[in-house]
């Protein structure tokens, strides 16, 4: 999702892109080399990025509330072996610039998310083993920092992701994909919770604009990536229901996990580094919407892959 609007803003700027992935990717610019490759390997990290000047580590996994309660081995394995692997690549490779992805899910429950205060608390615990595992990436960095005096690297943290590309599995994904698929395909739209939890959201294609700036700008300060202000799941679920019919019924549903009730992150350190996201909330629902209506069998074939 991101790494696909990512890919056309480096081609944009004359790059030469190879890609990492698990799956086939299609519909990809002939100008990309695909690589398949499982970077929980080792190997596979040091092949990626040999003779490569710059490195975008994006790999991570996503997944509904119910998924971090469930499955946590599922989120944090992976995502330590592939971090710390592609990271070490990396440095031995001697690349000029790495930018590591990290995650909303650093934070504990607090009115607003501030870069400076991951360390001070532990993640939440809805979103403990991702947590965990994105903040070892960070602290790996800063280990490199300290004592190989690295410091050609950037710490992104986005908040709540949505876009073209995304996890449309009502069962597995994220709100705003799991609303669209449900309301494409229901007269009554079924939405976890009562509404009132508080997210911070950001369209992909403003991720990728941030991972960019703090590239080209050589920031190696983590920089939180959002929108700066909460909209309630509420909301939302009125946006998203609103696309299909303005008069569509929505069923909370109380008994279902919703997360921490707030989450929004500060965006004065972006700011100040002379970033700020450019796509509205509305304006990137109604472009996932039209993306997911024109694409519904593309979506279909990823969730049978994956099954």
């Amino acid at each position: 999702m991101i790494g696909r609007e990512l890919v056309n803003l480096l081609l944009l700027r004359g790059a030469e892109v190879t890609i990492a992935s698990l799956d086939n990717v299609k519909n990809m610019d002939e100008r990309v080399k695909v690589r398949t490759a499982d970077l929980t390997l080792k190997h596979n990290c040091e092949i990626m990025v040999k003779g490569m000047d710059m490195v975008f580590h994006l790999a991570g996994i996503k997944g509904s509330p119910l998924m971090c309660k469930e499955k946590p081995a599922s989120f944090s394995v992976p995502m330590q072996q592939f971090n710390l692997n592609m990271m070490e690549a990396a440095v031995k490779e001697d690349v000029e610039w790495y930018l590591y992805t990290s995650s909303v899910g650093v934070y504990k429950p607090a009115e607003v998310f501030e870069e400076d205060d991951v360390w001070k608390t532990f993640p939440s615990e809805n979103d403990k083993f991702a947590g965990w595992a994105k903040r070892m990436g960070e602290l790996q960095a800063q280990a490199y920092q300290i004592e190989n005096n690295w410091d050609r690297f950037s710490i992104v943290r986005p908040a709540n992701v949505y876009g073209r590309f995304d996890n449309f599995n009502p069962d597995t994904a994220m709100v705003i994909p799991s609303l669209i698929a449900k309301a494409s395909e229901n007269e009554v739209l079924d939405v976890w919770g009562d509404g009132s939890p508080v997210r911070d959201f950001i369209h992909a294609l403003d991720v990728a604009r941030g991972m960019v700036h703090m590239v080209v700008n050589g920031i190696n300060d983590p920089v939180n990536l959002g929108s700066g202000s909460g909209v309630t799941i509420k909301e939302v679920a009125e946006t998203v229901a609103g696309s299909f019919d303005p008069k569509r019924t929505i069923n909370w549903q109380t008994d279902k996990p919703t997360g921490d009730s707030k989450r929004i992150l500060s965006m004065s350190r972006a700011n100040n580094f002379g970033f700020s996201p450019e796509v509205s909330l509305e304006e990137g629902i109604k472009d996932t919407v039209e993306w997911y209506l024109e694409n519904k069998s593309l979506v279909n074939n990823r969730h049978e892959a994956f099954k």
